[in-house]
């Protein structure tokens, strides 16, 4: 049972974490989990504050003799990703996250966990909660809408933290303390169009469907290889309507912009003389996808069945350069960072591909810890996709947040991190977006570090935190905190 999850130490580490399970929290609707935190604050006697755009700040006075030392603001967002396998009803809305005990780890049925960043909330509240532990003055700051457009870092105001000292929650691997991530920016594409109405006699309907894709997070899983499923459609696609005489009439692929997309649709009219070979052809990439992909990924389904007959097409015209565009555009790892070796610098993920009312929109998310790679990159795309004559924005775009491999923070994390577990952190840079470079935009002399457990495929139904490096980390900060 779900709530077992609580029993688990440190206890109440976790029995934050499932209250936050049962706590609708989809990016955008903050509304629950925000009053949530606001009662939990005020419940323990704290100053809580809420600002303008809905992040919550909870201050800890310092234990009594520690009221000299600097200020500590941990941070974490409140918001989760809303990922889930096609066959389950679940809404994020309105369901409680069926969370669960699975060996050494900790999952959901069929959803995303809500760890990424469920797990920093709740050790920033137990932080809170706890009198026993020793520690300066603190802060625990609550963002809100991160996994989207990191709304709650760009509202922060000047003036709202008193923090000198910034520990981010929000990173996925215990024993890595995290000095840098990529900025990011968005690529907002699409094509306008008059619909065909003209579908020759004879012409029959096929959905095409490509399922059981790893998908996963499109920065901390990039450099996994692993399949995206609008470029594998698309591909696809392009062959269809060559060789096959297939016209499109619809296609959906993915749903966020921050998720390597899992499963693609796409409706097509052909000849019905055609159908048979095209059943050939559906056969034949599936056995080239699985073979291109094996050992990445295991459950590529790529079938197609009869569809009911659309009342329109996508022009001709249209269609195949937004084919084209598609197949050419740059997606994946992109280039590697020299300084940190094994570190993605630039990617690019195509996100979302879908069509409706005459309209074809396409959304793809640029990372790069290089403000000129990312600009370059940028580019690239909108020159593709403008030559394809769709209308092509940039918005979102935030810069990363640059290394400070001697901090302060850093060289004390490092010393507390070896005394406690007899060896030493590994420092790295994140390829996925954090709210720190942000927060350093408002607060350009907060020294800080992001830490974190053990998390596994986030951003996708596999997400999973290990349960004995939650324990870790919060030995780890808590000790941080004593010593600071």
């Amino acid at each position: 049972m779900s709530a077992e999850i609580k029993d688990l130490s440190p206890k109440h580490v976790w029995g934050y974490f499932y209250e936050l399970t049962r706590i609708p929290r989809p990016t955008g609707h903050m509304e629950a989990v925000t009053r949530f935190m606001t009662a939990f604050g005020e419940g323990l006697g704290l100053e809580t504050l809420q600002d303008e755009v809905g992040n919550v700040l909870i201050r800890k006075p310092a234990t009594p003799g520690m009221e000299g030392r600097k200020t500590v603001t941990l941070q974490a967002h409140l918001d989760m990703v809303p990922q889930k396998n096609a066959s389950t009803r679940h809404d994020f809305e309105k369901d409680p996250i069926d969370a669960y005990i699975d060996g050494e780890w900790v999952t959901a049925r069929d959803t995303t966990l809500g760890a990424d960043d469920g797990m920093g909330v709740a050790l920033a509240m137990a932080v809170l909660a706890d009198k026993s532990l020793r520690h300066g003055p603190i802060e625990a700051l609550f963002t809100i809408d991160e996994e989207q457009a990191m709304d709650g870092a760009f509202g922060l105001k000047p003036n709202f933290l008193k923090g000198d000292i910034l520990l981010n929650c929000d990173s996925e691997k215990e024993g890595e303390l995290f000095v840098g991530c990529a900025g990011g920016a968005d690529m907002n594409i699409s094509f306008q169009f008059k619909e065909d109405t003209y579908i020759p006699e004879g012409d029959v309907a096929v959905k095409v469907s490509l399922t059981g894709l790893k998908g996963g997070h499109s920065g901390v899983d990039i450099h996994l290889g692993r399949a995206n499923a609008n470029k594998l459609m698309f591909r696809f696609l392009k062959e269809a309507v060559r060789d096959y005489g297939a016209r499109l009439a619809s296609v959906e692929g993915g749903s966020l912009r921050n998720a390597i997309p899992r499963e693609a649709f796409a409706v097509v009219t052909i000849p019905g003389d055609n159908v048979e070979a095209l059943w050939e052809l559906v056969a034949d990439y599936q056995d080239t996808f699985r073979e291109e992909y094996k050992g990445i990924e295991e459950g590529i389904h790529f079938t197609a069945e009869m569809a009911e007959l659309p009342a329109t097409l996508i022009p001709e015209e249209i269609q195949d350069d937004f084919i084209n565009a598609i197949e050419g555009c740059q997606n994946g790892v992109i280039s590697m960072l020299h300084d940190f070796p094994g570190t993605v610098e630039s990617s690019s993920n195509l996100a979302v591909v879908r069509t409706s009312n005459e309209l074809i929109e396409i959304s793809i998310l640029v990372r790069s810890s290089s403000e000129s790679r990312k600009y370059a990159i940028c580019s690239s795309l909108e020159s593709i996709f403008a030559l394809a004559g769709a209308k092509v924005e940039e918005t979102g775009g935030y810069n990363g947040w640059q290394p400070d491999i001697d901090s302060p923070i850093l060289r004390l994390a490092r010393t507390t991190y070896k005394d406690i577990f007899g060896k030493e952190p590994e420092v790295k840079v994140m390829h996925a977006g954090l709210e720190c470079g942000i927060i350093q935009g408002a607060y350009p002399k907060m020294d800080m570090i992001s830490i974190g457990p053990d998390l596994e495929h986030p951003h996708s139904p596999d997400e999973r935190v290990n349960i004995q490096s939650v324990e870790k980390v919060w030995k780890f900060i808590t000790t941080t905190l004593e010593r600071l």
